[in-house]
């Protein structure tokens, strides 16, 4: 069978990658799209996955965003056509569910955060809604997908991180100094339809690392304007890198991560590194049982940036969980075997 997967944002390279191993394990052909959007594309290169990017991001406007949606769902049935696949498979790309249904192929979406809009698109369209046990029922019966709605014991993140090994010299390898505080942040993605206002409190905390004389900030930047709002201020302290970096291996050595997103901070806490959020959506069933179980700490106004302990950590605890990637797959394929 020829699989078809749609990478619409950079954290679905990473948990695409050992669904993209299994599926070619199991005898598979495995088409791959890309959107160029973050730094999707350049880490999909990383990786060594052959992939066709199409399409860009719409902007700020819902307006502009829904035109791109369409223009790159028109563009992704052409290809999927002539590349004639069996399967489309994505983590909720509002694009390839609209071409997948032009086209009358099998659907299956993958999702993890019950308060995004669009799920109304995907799971209406898909013929198989896959999700983590902590998403709420009334959720999946609400976006019309409670009659093909399947459930996985764990988190997206324990999947594809499951196999993860660290590497002992990375911090000198991207020529970052390990004797001192390691402070990853990444800014809140200010563009995306459930976070769509801007966070001042990020400005605010970022303030508050880079005033520890032994922070040494990585910072993340989700789009260009970010990183020059940051660079125009002249920390000393600050480093944004020119390239895509390693993520579970700069998560995994940082010694806290402080991130306004949400998959970024779920990859932080399953590698037990100390874990900052500071979403000001609504919080995700996923990331509210990691803050319940101590792994991951909220930050939601200004009086709570002193619970921020910039500091060395040695302590490492791992969520390990090996079986979710047979069982993703195990649900992505019988899909197909029931349409």
């Amino acid at each position: 069978m020829k699989i078809w997967i749609d990478l619409a944002n950079s954290p679905q390279v990473l948990f695409f990658r050992p669904v993209i191993d299994e599926l070619k394990r199991r005898g598979h052909d495995i088409f791959i799209t890309s959107r160029p959007f973050a730094q999707t594309t350049q880490l999909a290169d990383q990786f060594g996955l052959t992939h066709t990017p199409v399409g860009r991001h719409g902007g700020k406007k819902l307006a502009a965003i829904a035109y791109r949606v369409l223009e790159r769902s028109w563009a992704l049935a052409r290809i999927a056509r002539r590349e004639k696949c069996d399967l489309a498979v994505s983590h909720n790309s509002y694009a390839q569910a609209l071409a997948a249904r032009a086209l009358f192929m099998p659907f299956v979406t993958l999702m993890d955060y019950e308060f995004q809009p669009a799920n109304h698109v995907c799971f209406r369209l898909a013929q198989r809604v896959i999700v983590p046990r902590y998403f709420p029922e009334a959720s999946v019966k609400k976006f019309g997908g409670a009659t093909k709605a399947m459930y996985y014991d764990g988190l997206k993140e324990q999947m594809y991180l499951a196999d993860f090994q660290p590497s002992s010299g990375y911090l000198d390898s991207i020529a970052v100094p390990s004797d001192r505080i390691i402070v990853v942040m990444r800014p809140p993605g200010e563009w995306g339809l459930y976070h769509g206002f801007h966070n001042p409190l990020f400005e605010k905390v970022l303030e508050h690392a880079v005033s520890h004389e032994r922070a040494f900030i990585i910072l993340l930047p989700r789009v260009a304007s970010q990183a020059e709002s940051v660079r125009q201020r002249g920390y000393a302290n600050v480093w944004i890198p020119p390239n895509a970096l390693d993520g579970p291996n700069l998560l995994y050595h940082a010694d806290l991560v402080i991130s306004g997103g949400g998959t970024m901070n779920r990859e932080a806490a399953v590698l037990g590194t100390p874990t900052y959020s500071l979403f000001k959506g609504r919080l995700a069933a996923v990331d509210r049982h990691l803050i319940d179980t101590g792994r991951m700490t909220h930050i939601s106004e200004d009086a709570h940036i002193s619970r921020i302990r910039v500091s060395r950590n040695s302590a490492r605890n791992p969520m390990i969980n090996t079986s979710l990637v047979g069982e993703i797959v195990d649900g992505i394929l019988e899909t197909r075997r029931s349409s």
